[in-house]
């Protein structure tokens, strides 16, 4: 900071005019900037409300490829996919994570033949949509998460997307090595381009719950998933996750949830320079909605101020459900 002194400096000089401020805007957001998290469903034709997400639905696969092709209309580069798995379909091993013909790798085909290389498909890779008691992964006798084991079927979950046509894997268990584990299969299996963004820093979250409602996990959770995602209270510790996942062989990285953590996406645009992304998860996502709703102030004015939240400590793009609406303001 040079010695500045009043009146030779006025900081509100550039303030004065809408034409100044867009001027000397230090954040600047585009659509680019957005992933567009979708849920599927079963069926042909369908969409599900999700009430705990006003304005979020589950959709079919049909309904998925239309929402991938307003997605490349508005100009969001990229679409994260989350499945609703069918209960019939859910067991303790979570076996239909990597069958070839499971909703996700249906979705993902869907969206390709629909908008080509137009559009980037991300796709999650835990159990916990697969599994009939809603972890992200195996159970030990005791009910514990096992690390190795689960890691072994993870990478069979994250090849079964490759192959299927996804373009970004996106573990968001939180298994230690798992990440290496995916990056040594894809290799080995010829999928050289395909990218990993890592839930590198993902926190045991008050702010899940309507996820949980919208891929069908949240009436099976036993218990918590405290002894795999990370501690609230913990920032340091993000670090050393974050560190890791790059070592392993991630190409990016996320944090999640994304605005309580701004600390942490700073920490890690600083000192990791690679691209790091952010999570609006569903509990901020609703309490937009819901704040909006109740008058607290206007829904655009509040979502738009978070974003750039995310953009100013130093994300490359923001996860938000959001995406759409988004898209349409920043598109003018």
């Amino acid at each position: 900071m040079t010695n500045a002194t009043f009146p030779n400096t006025r900081l509100r000089r550039t303030r004065a005019h809408a034409w100044s401020r867009r001027m000397h805007r230090e954040t600047v957001m585009t659509s680019a900037d957005l992933i567009w998290p979708l849920f599927v469903t079963d069926g042909s034709g369908v969409e599900e409300p999700v009430a705990s997400l006003p304005g979020v639905s589950r959709w079919s696969v049909d309904g998925i490829a239309q929402r991938a092709k307003e997605a490349v209309e508005l100009g969001i580069p990229c679409i994260a996919l989350f499945p609703n798995t069918q209960p019939d379909k859910r067991s303790d091993d979570g076996a239909e994570a990597y069958n070839p013909d499971n909703l996700m790798c249906r979705a993902i085909k869907a969206v390709r033949d629909a908008c080509g290389s137009d559009i980037g498909i991300l796709t999650d890779v835990a159990l916990d949509p697969y599994t009939s008691h809603g972890q992200d992964g195996l159970l030990d006798e005791s009910g514990y998460v096992v690390n190795d084991d689960t890691v072994a079927v993870l990478v069979d979950q994250a090849v079964n997307q490759a192959e299927a046509g996804a373009d970004i894997i996106a573990p968001s268990d939180m298994m230690d090595g798992r990440v290496r584990a995916i990056r040594m299969a894809l290799e080995m299996g010829g999928h050289h381009n395909i990218q990993i963004m890592a839930y590198a820093a993902k926190y045991a979250s008050a702010f899940y719950g309507p996820f949980r409602d919208a891929v069908g996990s949240g009436g099976l959770l036993k218990g918590d998933k405290k002894s795999y995602q990370m501690d609230p209270a913990n920032g340091d510790e993000a670090m050393r996750e974050i560190a890791m996942d790059i070592a392993e062989g991630a190409d990016s990285v996320m944090v999640k949830p994304g605005l309580s953590y701004l600390d942490v996406i700073w920490r890690a645009k600083e000192q990791f320079h690679v691209p790091v992304f952010a999570y609006q998860v569903s509990g901020e996502y609703a309490l937009i909605e819901a704040g909006a709703a109740a008058g607290v102030a206007d829904r655009e004015a509040l979502l738009m101020e978070k974003l750039l939240a995310f953009k100013r400590a130093g994300c490359s793009g923001v996860l938000t459900y959001h995406a759409p609406f988004a898209a349409r303001i920043l598109n003018g």
